[in-house]
């Protein structure tokens, strides 16, 4: 199996559910996380090797297993922290669905989105609010581009060159569209256990509340507002796929559905009321996702009462938040 990993973690994508099976897997192997100072590298800047809690550079430079907090990436810092052997993936997210979740989540820190008094207001003309530069506003437009640490792109030979720098970087990029689809493409390019990549969706909101709000016409829009990350979403799907129907299409259904069949299973073992509920009312802080500020409400887990010490392990180790898991893994390593 692979240990030594590279996520790049992506914002509103279904990173943290991925972080979530690497922070188990890391944790019951007792592998060497690579964890920022706080929460982030500090992100928005492009990571640096410096921003890692524990780093020594040199000949005698610290080695680490997995790296998977967010960053800006810089595969040049990376390389520096983790081994040359190191399997380097992310995740993608359509646009026309990830640009109102962005809009929804970072309301109060991009200034493009505050300015906007709704999502259809913003859409109708965005560059009336949209500042290139003023901190926070990489939120508001291309910002998966941003995140793989991509150059800006004007050409089409340019943004050509971009994902073939892209595609050289990352073995692998699933896709939030088909995150079980993707689950079991990484197990197998892993080489590792079925229950690996069980896991609970971590930080989403309720069913139906970003469909609700949300247009076709109004999807095209944020694909044309979001061009980059278009371009980069298009390039990555024909990839992903192409790996799919190499694994075998049939394969992948009957993998899907097996996967699916544990975590109903696991969600009923572990889980009171067998699924999520809305952050504010889980009653044990541990378990509590953060909340952003605004009206978005982000969902959680609570427990079943009366688990068996070793199960009640499991299902809270896959019910915890990534903010508080970081703070467990860090406790263990310094």
């Amino acid at each position: 199996p692979h240990t030594h990993l590279v996520f790049l973690k992506t914002h509103k994508t279904g990173s943290s559910s991925v972080v979530n099976l690497l922070h188990r897997f890391g944790e019951t192997r007792g592998l060497r996380f690579a964890l920022p100072q706080h929460y982030q590298f500090s992100y928005p800047s492009p990571f640096r090797a410096d921003r890692v809690k524990g780093y020594s550079p040199g000949p005698a430079a610290t080695s680490f297993h997995i790296i998977c907090h967010h960053m800006r990436f810089n595969r040049t810092e990376v390389q520096k922290v983790m081994p040359n052997d190191s399997f380097y993936f992310s995740i993608v997210r359509d646009p026309g669905t990830l640009g109102e979740s962005a809009f929804s989540y970072y309301r109060a820190v991009a200034p493009a989105f505050r300015r906007a008094p709704s999502l259809s207001s913003f859409l109708a003309n965005p560059s009336r609010f949209y500042q290139p530069g003023a901190r926070g506003n990489h939120y508001a437009r291309n910002l998966q581009w941003f995140d793989f640490g991509l150059p800006p792109a004007r050409e089409p030979r340019e943004v050509a060159a971009a994902l073939e720098r892209l595609e050289h970087d990352f073995s692998l990029v699933l896709l939030a569209e088909h995150f079980d689809e993707s689950l079991v493409l990484l197990r197998e390019a892993l080489c590792w256990p079925r229950e690996a990549v069980d896991t609970f969706a971590h930080n989403g909101r309720r069913r139906g509340q970003a469909e609700a709000r949300l247009s076709p016409e109004q999807a095209a829009q944020l694909r044309a507002w979001n061009g980059l990350d278009w371009a980069l979403y298009v390039h990555l799907n024909q990839s992903f796929w192409r790996r799919a129907q190499a694994f075998g299409t049939q394969r992948l259904r009957d993998e899907v559905a097996e996967l699916r069949r544990r975590r109903e299973a696991l969600a009923q073992r572990c889980l009171r009321g067998g699924g999520p509920v809305p952050g504010r009312a889980i009653a044990d802080g541990r378990l509590r996702p953060f909340q952003p500020p605004g009206r978005t409400q982000i969902l959680g887990y609570e427990l079943r009462a009366g688990l068996a010490p070793a199960e009640h392990e499991l299902c809270a180790r896959m019910a915890t938040p990534e903010l508080q898991y970081k703070d467990i893994l860090d406790w263990r390593q310094f």
